[in-house]
């Protein structure tokens, strides 16, 4: 056996290990979990950054829409939503895709990574991109269970299997 800090690797398992961790793969019992407030001040600072970008949209979108508004308004209500859909599901997956993290989770040092601390896939951040909806419609009660979870995981965490960490320096 060789000691590696706290842990113990057997001699067969160390050219293993060592390969994991030139990685950047996240050792057991090292990860330090983002609790409930610092995702809630990521949150917030993606929907300041969306509402901004929502605004744009609506603003080009609402003048590109305004003969469609004339004729038939809920359609060009469910247009404008739709886009609005979209956008953020964009947002989400393509940032969670490409760099573990929004903006949001960026500015307070925080990522989102697999249960094994590897990079999340764009399919995958399209899924929990999805399943943050089910957070949303349960009143946040999804949300909210990151507050209570020993891993800190929201209701869409637990549906895909992922973790919100905060950045190892």
């Amino acid at each position: 056996m060789i000691r590696y800090g706290d842990l113990w690797v057997c001699a067969a398992c160390k050219p293993t290990f060592v390969q994991r961790i030139k990685e950047g793969a996240v050792l057991p019992g090292v990860i330090e979990y983002a609790g409930f407030w610092i995702r809630f001040v990521a949150k917030f600072v993606d929907g300041l950054i969306l509402r901004f970008v929502g605004t744009f949209i609506g603003l080009a979108g609402g003048a590109a829409l305004a003969g469609l508004s004339k004729s038939n308004p809920m359609a060009a209500l469910v247009l404008l939503y739709g886009m609005g859909f979209i956008v953020d599901m964009l947002y989400r997956t393509i940032f969670v895709g490409a760099y573990g993290a929004t903006p949001g989770k960026m500015a307070v040092k925080a990522r989102v990574v697999n249960a094994d601390g590897s990079k999340v896939s764009y399919a995958k951040a399209f899924a929990r991109s999805l399943a943050e909806y089910l957070s949303i419609v349960t009143l946040f009660i999804g949300y909210i269970l990151a507050a209570f979870d020993s891993e800190k995981r929201a209701l869409h965490d637990r549906v895909c299997g992922t973790r919100v960490v905060k950045k190892m320096s």
